[in-house]
């Protein structure tokens, strides 16, 4: 058989992007980024992975994050294409044009539930929850939300573990090293929520209904 042609590979990965698996990524995005601008943003408790080592490099170092950002995201989209290929890089550019968007419907509205600043750990509790949920159905289409999922879909395929530790490791590696900067009663509400989303995210990717049917 001759030899399958870019054009060829991009043309039968464009193919298995069904309207109920781009929808279902889209759901995701949504749901991720309602829980991170109502309570995360709200509430001041962080996640680890890139958007902590952005804070980190940041405070030490003084790059901006404008910077640091699309800088770690891109040397993670990279690695990950390498091991994951178009499929996951296509997933990845769907659910990044979506997360935009619904992070910009979200800012034109007031907010959508009541400030859990006073509550810490009902905020971990929750945001973890929303963040789990929405970045477990990205991913279980085959997607990344940002760096942190395209990192953590990288060590889970090279190394064999359960993606909850695979996303639980690269958090707590960054929470640890925020610590140096960080007081250690908020890093603790963020240890809870990168807890739970890494839980999560695992549960919804691998989760199969009693059918046997998996149509997300």
């Amino acid at each position: 058989m001759a030899k399958e042609t870019l054009q060829q590979k991009i043309k039968r990965v464009l193919g298995r992007f069904t309207p109920g698996r781009i929808a279902i990524i889209m759901l995701g995005t949504a749901i991720l980024s309602f829980g991170i601008h109502n309570i995360h943003q709200r509430t001041a408790i962080t996640e680890g992975g890139i958007i902590g080592l952005v804070l980190l490099i940041n405070h030490w170092l003084g790059v901006p994050a404008s910077i640091a950002s699309p800088l770690l995201d891109a040397a993670s989209y990279a690695l990950a294409f390498k091991f994951l290929g178009w499929d996951f890089l296509l997933s990845a550019g769907i659910a990044s044009v979506s997360l935009a968007g619904f992070y910009r419907l979200w800012e034109c509205l007031p907010p959508m539930l009541p400030d859990l600043t006073p509550y810490p750990l009902a905020a971990a509790l929750l945001g973890g929850a929303f963040v789990g949920i929405g970045v477990g159905l990205i991913v279980r289409q085959g997607g990344s939300s940002g760096g942190d999922d395209a990192l953590a879909l990288v060590i889970h395929k090279l190394t064999g573990w359960k993606l909850s530790r695979a996303y639980l490791f690269t958090d707590l590696t960054v929470l640890l090293a925020s610590l140096s900067y960080i007081p250690v009663r908020r890093i603790a509400f963020s240890l809870v929520t990168v807890t739970v989303s890494s839980l999560l995210i695992d549960w919804v990717k691998e989760y199969t209904p009693k059918n046997g049917k998996t149509n997300v």
